[in-house]
């Protein structure tokens, strides 16, 4: 039986190397991430968080690094106490040249069934990847009302 998973496809119109640069550049992820910050040499091996307006909320180890190809780490969600209970995930980025766009396929793995992980990540991630779309598109990062991304249950 597989555990239930969450993928993404959208299409932007951008370069595989800036898309690259916009997922594992902290200058970048501040502005379509709600102020986080990515930390990591991205290095196999290597540590990897995701820090928020100071906090860490995510960490987890590289697993995979093919600029401007591939992407995969760990997860493992360190804020709220139900979420943090839960087994370590897995999220892959997939960049593929489609003319003057590129493919990304965002896959986020190994939820357990009746988490609340897997609905967390379920509104954050169309948010984040909306927000990166726009502003490698535009520049500017369409702002997402807070209430989108609220979990239940979590303050």
């Amino acid at each position: 039986m597989s555990k239930p998973e969450f993928v993404y496809v959208t299409y932007i119109e951008t370069t595989p190397e800036k898309l690259w640069e916009a997922l594992t550049s902290s200058a970048f992820t501040r502005q379509y991430w709600f102020d986080t910050e990515v930390r990591s040499d991205w290095k196999v091996g290597s540590p990897f968080a995701l820090v928020m307006s100071g906090k860490v909320t995510d960490t987890g180890e590289i697993l995979e690094a093919d600029p401007p190809r591939r992407l995969a780490y760990t997860f493992k969600h360190e804020l709220f106490e139900e979420m943090r209970k839960e087994p370590v995930t897995k999220v892959t980025f997939t960049l593929q040249p489609f003319g003057n766009l590129v493919k990304l396929i965002v896959t986020h793995e190994g939820f357990i069934k009746d988490g609340k992980l897997l609905g967390a990540i379920s509104k954050g991630w169309p948010a984040i990847l909306s927000g990166l779309k726009s502003l490698l598109e535009t520049g500017k990062v369409s702002p997402i009302p807070p209430a989108a991304l609220e979990i239940e249950g979590f303050e």
